[in-house]
């Protein structure tokens, strides 16, 4: 994290607020939330670099959350800090950068109305640096009096006892997070407790009592056991149901104090990423996503970390323990700030962090088995004949007619759903129908055609030397991951090019398209079981965010967003190590030339706007040359429009020529995706070149007019995939190029190529 303010730099290498170590910093404001005036608070603040919005939370502690995204309506968490994650790696003293990024965290979700609990360590390794200090101090002093000052590098350093440690380091620890609280005007409140605690039954009342007492008032408790008296653990009464836990370290202090209070999430903090199958470091060693209880017996645990009463078994346990008692769990990496220095708050926000434990096993598989289950898939499939490949798509082709009735039946679920929420653009592009079928079935049997190629042709051959030569050939990418919003259509023609091209295939769909999505998948693998290569193509179903998608970098090559500019810009900017194919939006124009025909024209502008507006390829600006005002050819094209029901944006000149204009454009890097469009009026072929390199996306772009040379002109200085001549912008499409329907056919080149 950034902060100008800070300029400390601690000895575990992290930066820290100087005003943590114990400086106090003036304070101009005070936040000092009530919660019931939390719950109507929808405004933005903000620390150091996390936003957040306050929000309303409510929840009755029962069953702890199924699934990561219902984490965020935790409204009591409890974050328990490891040994490793509190102490520096000499294991004397704090890591103060670590523990000023925790604290600006928990501040951050208990201003949100959150109810906030800490379970720390460090008490020990903050009195052993303190005890050290004082006896390095007395050592020297005794042998300078008494055996000059050479000796001095000769001295040694006694064991130091752990509860003498404690002692010492209680106090230090508690002032510190106390200063780094008040940076966040939150006031924290310690608390010592013992395994008596938990069983004398009075205690534990007053225990309850004091702990809900300073939340109702706002304050951050901070737990730890009280390591200066604390009797040795309790035999044969370690977690044997909800009602028996010895409290023998932080682990099952924090999964025991999760339980008491009713948390609805517990947060553990450890020196490792989460919980492995295999202990980590080790080749095959992979981080377990979720955690189902009796998952246990395919797990090895390791040895236990650098520092601390407990590893990853007792972890794992007391984890349990608390699942069971309804709090969820997520053991994560708490040591790297540079790395996940927003781990608490990403879990809270339902990211892929760690292990998340769960009670709820999912139906189906997970999406690290499904692209695991692709990739196999995907080298099954590259495997085949080429003409087996062209026969799986043929036959997709033919279940997309055949199986109508229920696609359509499927989507018309999807519409009704969707109706309320929807805008009409998106509705449009989520509507399927009979010639929509048709004409998708249309494009499947031209990839099928055209794929025979698509892996093995040879590029290139080289003969380096005798009876030595290189050859350069079309191999698949490997697993492609295509996400993509509202359009079910695509889920056939984007499995249809990586048939042909030999690649896996992970899809995820926009859920409003769930119904359609869902059966067109079926019939997707019904095709591919005929040459028994049915995973190759995977829907992805699960609650996973395309974020968490995003960072699978271990299983996905490729991602192919298909959507609007948005989507595209999130995802190249969440892709971790993952390149991305995106596209551009479909800003288009079209020129009208003083020298144009009347007739093509209005033919060329209808189909270009009028044909299907919500289409990436339709007309979004028409550029209509200054001679052309109040001509019989302008006026043939607004009554046009007109009778279309196109409305009409003015643009700043055009404005400019009328009395009483149309609404002037917003911006002129409109993509409207409806029946509207901006005309805008240029003096040139020159200036509508400028115009459309300022505003324009680099997508298709259109000249109507009877001057050759004018024409080629346009076509050569116009910068953009896509230029014609005399031709409707809808003509950019891989189906009428003959590779295939939609953006799907100039995927495919790039597919055939391998890039």
């Amino acid at each position: 994290m950034e902060d100008k303010s800070i300029n400390a730099v601690t000895q575990d290498g992290q930066r820290c607020n100087p005003s943590a170590l114990g400086v106090p910093k003036p304070l101009t404001s005070r936040y000092l939330p009530v919660p019931s005036l939390a719950l109507r608070n929808e405004s933005l603040r903000c620390w150091s670099n996390i936003p957040f919005i306050t929000m309303p939370l409510s929840r009755t502690h029962g069953k702890s959350f199924a699934h990561r995204s219902e984490l965020r309506h935790a409204k009591r968490i409890v974050v328990k800090l490891g040994s490793a994650v509190v102490t520096r790696g000499d294991e004397c003293g704090l890591a103060l950068g670590r523990l000023a990024s925790i604290v600006e965290q928990v501040s951050m979700l208990q201003n949100q109305g959150r109810e906030m609990m800490i379970v720390t360590s460090g008490a020990v390794a903050f009195g052993k640096q303190r005890l050290r200090h004082e006896i390095l101090l007395s050592q020297s002093v005794r042998q300078a009096l008494h055996s000059g000052q050479n000796q001095l590098k000769d001295m040694a350093i006694p064991v130091l006892e752990a509860r003498a440690c404690a002692a010492a380091g209680q106090s230090g620890l508690m002032a510190l997070y106390e200063a780094m609280f008040t940076q966040y005007s939150i006031c924290a409140a310690q608390i010592l407790v013992t395994n008596l605690d938990f069983h004398d039954e009075q205690k534990r009342r007053n225990l309850n009592g004091t702990l809900h007492e300073l939340l109702r008032m706002n304050i951050v408790p901070i737990i730890n056991t009280n390591d200066a008296v604390v009797p040795p653990p309790e035999p044969n009464s370690d977690l044997q149901g909800v009602n028996v836990i010895s409290v023998k370290d932080n682990d099952s202090l924090a999964a025991r104090l999760a339980v008491e209070m009713k948390t609805d999430l517990l947060i553990v903090l450890s020196d490792v990423e989460g919980l492995f199958d295999s202990p980590p470091g080790s080749d095959d060693a992979k981080l377990i996503d979720i955690f189902y209880p009796g998952d246990q017996q395919s797990v090895t645990f390791g040895t236990k970390s650098r520092v601390g009463m407990g590893g990853m078994e007792a972890k794992v346990k007391a984890a349990l323990w608390a699942l069971q008692g309804g709090t969820s769990v997520v053991i994560a990496n708490g040591t790297y700030p540079k790395i996940s220095g927003h781990v608490i708050t990403d879990i809270v926000e339902g990211k892929k962090v760690g292990t998340f434990f769960s009670e709820v096993k999912p139906a189906g598989p997970t999406v690290e088995q499904q692209g695991e289950m692709a990739r196999a898939g995907g080298r099954a499939l590259a495997a085949l004949q080429p003409e087996q490949r062209a026969e799986i798509i043929y036959h997709l082709a033919d279940l997309l007619t055949d199986q109508r009735e229920e696609i359509l039946s499927a989507n018309k679920k999807d519409l009704e759903e969707a109706e309320r929420r929807l805008a009409l653009p998106l509705m449009k592009r989520l509507s399927l129908s009979t010639s929509k079928l048709n004409s998708l079935a249309i494009g499947l049997r031209q990839i099928a055609a055209s794929s025979q190629e698509s892996v093995g042709r040879v590029i290139r051959r080289t003969r380096i030397a005798k009876d030595l030569e290189l050859e350069q050939v079309t191999v698949p990418i490997g697993v492609l991951l295509v996400i993509f919003e509202s359009r079910p259509d695509c889920l056939p023609q984007v499995s249809a090019l990586a048939i042909a091209s030999g690649n896996g295939l992970l899809l995820k769909g926009g859920k409003e398209a769930a119904h359609s999505n869902q059966i067109l998948h079926h019939l997707t693998q019904e095709a591919l079981s005929i040459h028994g290569v049915k995973d190759a193509v995977q829907l992805v179903n699960t609650r996973e965010e395309v974020e968490d998608l995003c960072h699978l970098d271990k299983l996905i090559d490729l991602i192919i967003p298909r959507g609007s500019s948005q989507l595209v810009r999130d995802i190249q900017k969440a892709a971790k190590g993952i390149p991305v194919m995106g596209h551009s939006e479909g800003i288009c124009h079209v020129y009208v030339d003083t020298e144009a025909s009347v007739e093509k024209v209005t033919r060329i502008v209808r189909d270009s706007k009028c044909e299907y507006p919500a289409a990436c390829n339709a007309l979004e600006t028409l550029l209509i040359h200054r001679d052309l005002l109040r001509t019989p050819l302008f006026d043939q094209i607004i009554d046009m429009l007109r009778v279309e029901q196109v409305k009409i944006h003015a643009g700043p000149k055009f404005a400019s020529y009328l009395t009483f204009s149309p609404s002037e454009v917003k911006s002129l890097r409109t993509e409207y995706g409806d029946l509207e469009c901006c005309i805008e009026v240029v003096d040139s072929v020159q200036e509508a070149i400028d115009h459309i390199h300022k505003y324009g996306s680099s997508h298709t772009d259109v000249i109507i007019t009877e001057n050759e040379k004018t024409a080629e002109f346009f076509l050569q200085h116009v910068d953009s995939a896509c230029v014609f001549w005399n031709a409707s912008t809808r003509f950019s499409d891989g189906y009428r190029f003959g590779l295939g329907k939609g953006l799907s056919g100039i995927i495919l080149c790039c597919l055939q190529l391998g890039i």
